[in-house]
């Protein structure tokens, strides 16, 4: 019986050994086991004045990134994302590789992107999953001290926070059967109120529809593991969060945003669902992120930090 649990257990694929220096290519993030990772990049004409690595959510892949770096580009900001390993176009997409691999990719992205732009500041951008791999890429031996970090509706909502059934049920599926897939078909779970958007992403092929039961397994941890993660110290956060997000609960937020420092805030939009940076209105977020990335100590365009009292105050 204990052989048969362990040929059942969630199944992890991370990163092999370092074997090389970790390079950019023009289309790829070569990582230093060797793997290539698709890249995008948005870039302004000119010298960008700001540039941001942006990690993208669970199931999506690098191109999340190409409406909200238009916007950005306006701005003169440059925008650099990949496609997360068993992501997009990622060999084996589906598969889970691990939090301490993501976090470890981001590093090693983010310092690459750093080099190649060494006159100016350099932002990270996490989006739902890409939030939690964000704060673990900041936390720990090694971590990153960019010049602000913006988290876009991040995984919070770890262990601590599911209920007991929850709990169990993952448990049992994701040892019994690792490898069953679920969708999220018949949820009447609404991720954003772009309903175009939606569409495309229902019919792009990199955008994954079914979800092994170990990579739920490890997206959990993950999310626990971020939300335990102490803010970084004297690194400047702007922390988004939409009243209508059906997918991240507003209580893990909550929790995780009473804890942030003093140069570190929460934005609240009212009519934000989970997708901000891509909903109807990303732009006033955008615009917002845009304004944060200037000057990460003057209030926003949108009033969104002012807003977020009350969200904040709510038991």
């Amino acid at each position: 019986m204990a052989l048969g649990g362990a040929a059942c257990a969630p199944l992890e694929f991370p990163a092999g050994p370092r074997t090389a220096p970790a390079r950019l290519e023009p289309d790829a993030f070569v990582t230093a086991d060797g793997a290539r990772l698709p890249l995008r990049a948005w870039l302004p004409e000119g010298d960008a004045r700001a540039v941001v690595l942006a990690l993208h959510g669970f199931n999506d892949y690098g191109s999340a990134f190409e409406a909200p770096a238009q916007v950005l580009v306006r701005h003169g900001i440059a925008t650099y994302a990949y496609d997360q390993r068993h992501f997009g176009a990622n060999p084996d997409p589906g598969l889970w590789p691990g939090a301490a691999t993501l976090a470890q990719d981001a590093r090693d992205a983010f310092a690459l992107v750093a080099a190649r732009h060494p006159d100016a500041p350099v932002f990270l951008l996490g989006e739902s999953m890409g939030g939690a791999v964000a704060l673990l890429a900041l936390d720990g031996a090694g971590g990153l001290r960019p010049a602000g970090v913006i988290l876009a509706a991040p995984a919070l909502w770890g262990w601590s926070t599911l209920t007991p059934l929850y709990k169990a049920t993952l448990w049992l599926t994701a040892h019994v059967a690792p490898g069953a897939r679920f969708s999220a078909r018949g949820l009447n779970i609404q991720a954003s109120d772009n309903i175009p958007m939606l569409r495309a992403l229902g019919a792009d092929s990199l955008v994954i529809k079914e979800t092994r039961a170990d990579a739920i397994w490890g997206l959990v941890h993950l999310m626990d593991a971020a939300l335990a993660a102490p803010p970084a110290d004297g690194v400047p956060m702007l922390l988004l969060y939409g009243a209508n997000d059906q997918i991240i609960p507003p209580g893990p937020t909550r929790a995780f945003a009473r804890r942030l420092g003093s140069r570190q805030r929460l934005a609240y939009y009212g009519t934000g669902w989970h997708m901000l940076l891509r909903d109807l209105r990303a732009d006033i977020v955008l615009h917002d992120a845009a304004a944060w990335i200037a000057d990460p100590d003057a209030a926003l365009p949108s009033a969104a930090d002012r807003a977020a009292a009350q969200f904040l105050a709510a038991p």
